[in-house]
């Protein structure tokens, strides 16, 4: 487990930044992904055998709940700080579609931003989403950059007493 830690760690870093970061966080799932691939990658490139899906599936989990927690406690902070900066810049882009809109929207907009609970809420299925799309890029990530071939074992040998042995 030792040597699956390592990747899982870089990958889960990168992913969870990337998906705290506001504006870069809108392609979280992608980012989820990459994470599961790069910790995917770092694995198979130090492994002395060859990575399975089962590898894969593990680099990927362990890289999202890393990213996962990162993102946590990092991610709703900044937003709750970010969120009347968001909620600004909403509205200027509502007004400039439909002015009534906005003014309609306003209101709401304004009300959203005074309580934390939603956003932990929004974070915590968020994180379960990042587990689940890093999985999915861990397993993304052994065929994509694992060439090795596995060595399938020999078949075993007939010990006799089945169909079409030799009798003496």
């Amino acid at each position: 487990m030792n040597n699956k830690l390592k990747p899982a760690l870089i990958g889960g870093v990168v992913l969870g930044l990337l998906s705290a970061i506001p504006f870069v966080s809108t392609c979280c799932c992608l980012w989820a992904l990459l994470g599961g691939m790069l910790a995917t990658y770092f694995y198979v490139k130090q492994s002395s055998i060859p990575a399975t899906a089962g590898d894969g599936a593990v680099l990927g989990a362990l890289a999202g709940v890393v990213g996962a927690a990162i993102f946590l406690f990092l991610g709703i902070p900044i937003a709750y700080a970010m969120g009347p900066v968001t909620r600004a810049w909403m509205l200027r882009l509502i007004e400039n579609l439909d002015p009534r809109q906005a003014e309609m929207m306003r209101p709401q907009l304004e009300a959203s931003g005074a309580d934390i609970a939603p956003l932990i809420i929004q974070g915590l299925v968020l994180a379960v989403l990042l587990v689940i799309f890093s999985i999915i890029g861990g397993l993304i990530g052994v065929p994509l950059f694992e060439k090795r071939k596995v060595a399938t074992p020999p078949p075993p040998p007939n010990t006799g007493g089945g169909p079409g042995a030799y009798a003496a």
